[in-house]
């Protein structure tokens, strides 16, 4: 597809998100409304069997099927119908403050070949969550690795990299931040997403740890059956 300059494309990959998605394209909407550039918005419905699609296309989200039950998979499928020479993906459980955007193109236009965001879950994370993700957003931090709720890149430099690496089902947002530092100036921006804690609040603490200790196993972030906090039932709350 052929790309337009100055556009921005916003991508949002979603698996049975209608609880949750109207709140996140509602945040975007009004980032991106702000700013001074064209944008599109497109949903990735990832072979949802509830009103995703109907809900999304209701928020003037353009729809883009597919059924893979892969996050890298599905966003490398919105960055290639995207038409902007900025990508932005945002996860479907995420909301994202207004300004965000506006950062996200200030540093793209600066030169940088793209970044992240810092993150914090939602009022209803168990204190374990909160802590752990504090930990987590101090980490990546550190090591100039984005989010996978919030990540940014410039399509050729996006191209350049390869994409989201497919032979992992989790962690493609760290390889691909380590892909883009390499080609340039990589920026983790000090506003915060929200993102839904959902997932953590469906499970007590000693499972989830026993389902990041799985993760350690050689070859486990390969395998979705081995990655059941990210792909096993949630609950819809944020």
């Amino acid at each position: 597809m052929d790309t337009l300059t100055g556009l921005l494309s916003i991508i949002v990959p979603a698996h049975n998100e209608d609880a949750l998605i109207a709140e996140t394209l509602r945040s975007i909407g009004t980032a991106a409304q702000a700013l001074d550039v064209p944008f599109e918005v497109i949903v990735v419905d990832d072979g949802s069997t509830d009103r995703t699609a109907a809900v999304a296309a209701a928020k003037g989200a353009r729809i883009v099927g597919t059924d893979v039950r892969h996050i890298a998979a599905a966003r490398n499928v919105g960055a290639r119908a995207a038409r902007g020479e900025m990508l932005v993906f945002v996860d479907a459980d995420t909301i994202i403050p207004p300004g965000l955007l506006g950062a996200a193109v200030a540093q793209m236009r600066k030169g940088a070949v793209g970044g992240g965001a810092s993150l914090v879950f939602d009022a209803s994370a168990p204190r374990w969550a909160v802590r752990t993700i504090h930990l987590t957003a101090w980490l990546m931090r550190r090591m100039r690795w984005a989010a996978g709720c919030f990540l940014f890149a410039r399509r050729d430099a996006f191209e350049q990299a390869g994409g989201f690496d497919e032979r992992y089902f989790a962690s493609e947002e760290i390889h691909l931040s380590r892909a883009l530092k390499r080609l340039g100036p990589f920026v983790i921006l000090p506003d915060a997403v929200v993102t839904s804690a959902r997932k953590a609040a469906t499970h007590s603490p000693g499972r989830a740890l026993w389902l990041g200790l799985r993760m350690l196993r050689p070859g486990s972030l390969k395998s979705r059956d081995r990655l059941g906090f990210w792909y096993g039932e949630r609950g819809s709350s944020r």
